[in-house]
């Protein structure tokens, strides 16, 4: 079986080469302040604070990520996509924030309070919130609410996360001027580090880039012209009051300001995020049951289909009872057949919304087909074997 009809723009490809370029071209420079800055002792390579602090950064990148594709199980994002997003946060949002701090810090003379609570959290949030907007311009088809825009901001995050540890812990490691203090013992203030930004706060650059996404999500879902250039506004400012806060703290009370604003700010929006997130993907099934539903009284899908498309566990029954009786093979036609349903179940929302995408007629229509041309082929664990 071919793969589901794509967009038919040239978007796609476009939006994978441009993004892809720029995450190469910028990963080499990127790559070299990291070797720079934790690699370098003393005017001699000493690469074990580069080491050190690429294993202990990429510690909670692997929580997070799951995390995260936990949160986009209902309809998975494009993997392809996801690992930009991660590359983009990790090199061309950290390059495009170290460029323009450091021309600004050049021309303008920034203090370095002025950087670190207003100059960095607006540079970084729209280095990192760059991706978003692209997103939205380029592949609008790929976002289908609040839920895929916290989710690619989280990646974004995630990355941007990583190399900023890797900075962090490396140059402390090492005493690179500003990381750490020689003569206090770099490895005690390594592990304090660590605990700091790795085990206490790993969710910071997600979760001030995740005010982004939801602004996003709103702006592709909402049917108000003035609130789709409001919402990512809205979002990017929440981003930025969050990041400078967090930032800010640490400018009061000698540095202990930040244990105040972890437990006052920090913790409480962190859990407001995840609460926020939970119910919007235990929402999802909600409306692709409406969706698929209304969808099926108009011949579109067969009504016995819905649950096993629209339940997680059912889903996954459907794909072993697929691997049992057709091996790979059964598997990859029993994915497809599900991932048309899903898209077809969130297109149609968006119709039934009033707020249909302008190719909505051809992207339905090639879902439609694509669910009628797989049914026959598939079974699931009823036994029953229908005609689309």
């Amino acid at each position: 079986m071919g793969a589901i009809p794509k967009d038919p723009t040239k978007s796609n490809r476009t939006f994978t080469i441009v993004v892809g370029v720029l995450v190469v071209l910028t990963s080499l420079p990127v790559l070299g302040i990291v070797l720079l800055s934790t690699s370098v002792v003393d005017d001699h390579l000493a690469p074990t604070g580069a080491i050190l602090g690429v294993l202990f950064a990429a510690i909670p990148v692997v929580p997070l990520v799951y995390a995260f594709l936990w949160l986009d199980r209902y309809e998975p994002e494009p993997k392809s996509l996801l690992a930009l997003g991660l590359g983009w946060g990790a090199f061309v949002a950290v390059a495009a924030a170290l460029i323009v701090q450091s021309v600004g810090a050049l021309v303008a003379g920034w203090s370095q309070a002025t950087q670190l609570a207003i100059v960095a959290p607006v540079t970084e949030e729209a280095a990192k919130g760059l991706f978003l907007l692209v997103l939205l311009v380029w592949r609008r088809h790929l976002l289908d609410g609040v839920l895929d825009g916290i989710v690619y901001a989280g990646m974004v995050g995630i990355g941007f996360a990583f190399t900023e540890n890797i900075l962090y812990l490396g140059g402390t490691y090492n005493g690179t001027p500003g990381m750490g203090d020689s003569s206090t013992g770099h490895l005690g203030e390594f592990t304090a580090v660590f605990v700091m930004r790795c085990l206490f706060s790993p969710f910071a650059h997600p979760l001030f880039t995740a005010f982004i996404g939801i602004g996003i999500g709103v702006a592709v879902v909402t049917r108000k012209r003035w609130l789709k250039v409001v919402a990512p506004l809205l979002g990017f400012a929440a981003g930025v009051l969050a990041h400078g806060t967090w930032n800010g703290s640490t400018l009061l009370y000698d540095g202990a300001g930040f244990l105040l604003a972890y437990v006052v700010v920090m913790v409480p929006a962190f859990v407001s995020m995840v609460i926020f997130a939970v119910w919007r993907r235990k929402s999802e099934r909600i409306v692709l049951t409406r969706s698929l539903t209304d969808a099926a009284q108009r011949g579109l899908i067969p009504y016995t289909d819905i649950d096993w498309v629209v339940d997680l566990r059912r889903r996954e029954q459907a794909r072993k009872f697929a691997a049992a009786h057709g091996g790979a093979r059964g598997v990859a036609v029993m994915r497809e057949y599900q991932q048309a349903a899903i898209e077809l179940g969130y297109l149609h929302w968006r119709f039934l919304r009033g707020n249909p995408p302008p190719d909505f007629a051809a992207r339905g229509r090639a879902y439609v087909d694509r669910i009628s041309e797989v049914r026959p082929h598939i079974a699931f664990p009823n036994g029953k074997v229908m005609s689309g």
